[in-house]
């Protein structure tokens, strides 16, 4: 009697995990008596459960299969998109340089930069620099008569004198930093 009670949890059980709900309003003695060896019922199992495992296997294989084909067809598809290019060959042209010795830099005409010009530089504390007016001086680290020195972005690229031109402030160049000197500027 306990083997048939032990079945019925079982069945209860498995019932359940399925969801099968028209199983649960059956009479659950309803296919006791068609079993009666408990190994036949033990195989019965086991045969579904290796059919619904080589089932998953199958599906399995066949999702594979269909990842490798649309795998294939994409890289067929993107062989076909790729181009062949004949480049010029530029070696002789490099070597040869500009015959005419006017470079043709009128593409970088048109970029703006910004021009600043230093007299000087001091460094304040906030005290002293909150204590500052009008008509206060500020002493700078530069001797009278000491070129100015002309950035542009930021970088040195020339010294200079301050002139007056039609009542405004310029400057008349007296000195251009080397190429090789903005160089080692840069690093």
């Amino acid at each position: 009697m306990s083997e048939d009670q032990d079945k019925l949890a079982q069945e209860w059980a498995d019932a359940l995990l399925d969801g099968d709900d028209t199983s649960i309003e059956s009479n659950p003695l309803d296919g006791l008596d068609t079993v009666t060896d408990p190994s036949n019922a033990a195989s019965a199992e086991v045969g579904q459960d290796d059919e619904a495992l080589a089932d998953e296997w199958a599906a399995a294989l066949a999702e594979t299969e269909q990842e490798e084909v649309r795998h294939e067809k994409e890289q067929a598809f993107l062989s076909t998109q790729t181009h062949d290019y004949a480049l010029k060959d530029m070696r002789a042209d490099a070597k040869a340089g500009h015959t005419s010795g006017k470079r043709d830099l009128d593409f970088i005409l048109d970029i703006p930069l910004e021009v600043s010009a230093e007299l000087g530089r001091t460094k304040l504390l906030i005290n002293e620099l909150l204590q500052l007016g009008q008509g206060s001086v500020v002493e700078l680290n530069k001797l009278a008569g000491e070129p100015l020195e002309i950035y542009v972005n930021g970088k040195l690229v020339a010294r200079g004198e301050a002139v007056v031109i039609n009542e405004k402030f310029g400057i008349r160049l007296t000195d251009i930093i080397s190429p090789i000197e903005r160089v080692k500027q840069l690093g």
